[in-house]
């Protein structure tokens, strides 16, 4: 007769034993397995994560500061098959109580050793450096163990000869002696930079004056050239109004010549009739009666002798 067993996805099942003296070990996660009854034994480890609060206190550095140091990490029994059964070697039947203990102790003393090799000003003012080199030492010996560091942060870090405080205090008067260069330096630069605004606005300014002005004077040029040949055209068409009214009238008073011409010729032609009109009246009023008393007094001359 046996029993079923079943174990969640936090939990290992590890079945050991078997009929016919099997010295077999199966491991089971977040499953079930059958267990015979006085011959194989069934036990279980967590896979949970476990958080633990490794804790050095003063721990000289290698510059002989004694620090009190606190961390917080995080770890789990690793379910590779073979990392498992290691685990499993090590913790099984433990409480996780026990096996945290046991993790602790080795990332505290891991913990005090790098604190020995380094300056207070290294663990200080790059903590995540510092833990990342922790867990880098620590991680090959708790995974001989079949545990996995997921993470390790260092949670804080102080004294208890007032070091930190000395360093912080010089650490915010440099830091002040920097903020006061900057806004000395920030106000030069600002200073300098402003010159060169005021410089290029006033050298933009400048240069658009220019063009406006340059765009002026063309204009100005433009348009005395535009009147100088709308003068001209003006010109041309008042000079050619003037020529033609000058033909015109050269032609109206070469009409009026002709025309006097053809009277004083009436004229003359009245005047040559007029002539001979009274010619003839003198011809015929006193010639011709001269004559005839003349011919008559001839005549009776004649009669005479």
């Amino acid at each position: 007769m046996g029993n079923c067993h079943t174990v969640g996805p936090n939990e290992a099942l590890v079945v050991s034993g078997g009929c016919c003296g099997n010295e077999a070990k199966k491991y089971v996660i977040g499953g079930w397995a059958w267990a015979w009854c006085a011959v194989t034994d069934v036990q279980k480890i967590t896979l949970e994560v476990m958080t633990l609060n490794p804790r050095c206190e003063n721990v000289e550095t290698c510059h002989g500061v004694p620090l009190t140091v606190t961390g917080v990490a995080q770890c789990k029994v690793m379910t590779e098959s073979e990392l498992l059964a290691t685990a499993c070697e090590q913790f099984l039947g433990k409480s996780t109580q026990e096996i945290e203990e046991v993790i602790l102790q080795t990332l505290e003393g891991h913990l005090r050793a790098i604190l020995g090799t380094l300056s207070v000003e290294a663990i200080y003012q790059d903590r995540d450096q510092f833990a990342q080199l922790v867990r880098e030492v620590a991680a090959p010996d708790v995974g001989r163990m079949g545990i996995e560091i997921l993470s390790f942060t260092i949670k804080d870090v102080f004294d208890r000869v007032d070091y930190l405080d000395s360093l912080g205090k010089a650490q915010t008067a440099v830091v002040k002696r920097d903020a006061d260069i900057g806004v000395a330096e920030a106000n030069r630069d600002a200073g300098i930079r402003e010159a060169e605004c005021e410089k290029s606005m006033l050298d933009e300014k400048y240069d658009a004056d220019t063009k406006v002005a340059d765009s002026n004077r063309q204009f100005q040029m433009l348009k005395a050239g535009y009147e100088k040949e709308v003068n001209a055209k003006n010109a041309e068409a008042q000079l050619a109004y003037e020529l033609q009214a000058a033909k015109e009238k050269q032609k109206i008073r070469s009409e009026e010549v002709e025309i006097e011409v053809v009277e004083r010729r009436k004229l003359i032609d009245i005047e040559s009739r007029e002539i001979q009109r009274k010619e003839k009246e003198l011809i015929a009023t006193i010639k011709r009666p001269a004559e005839a008393e003349s011919y008559r007094v001839e005549t009776i001359a004649d009669g005479m002798r």
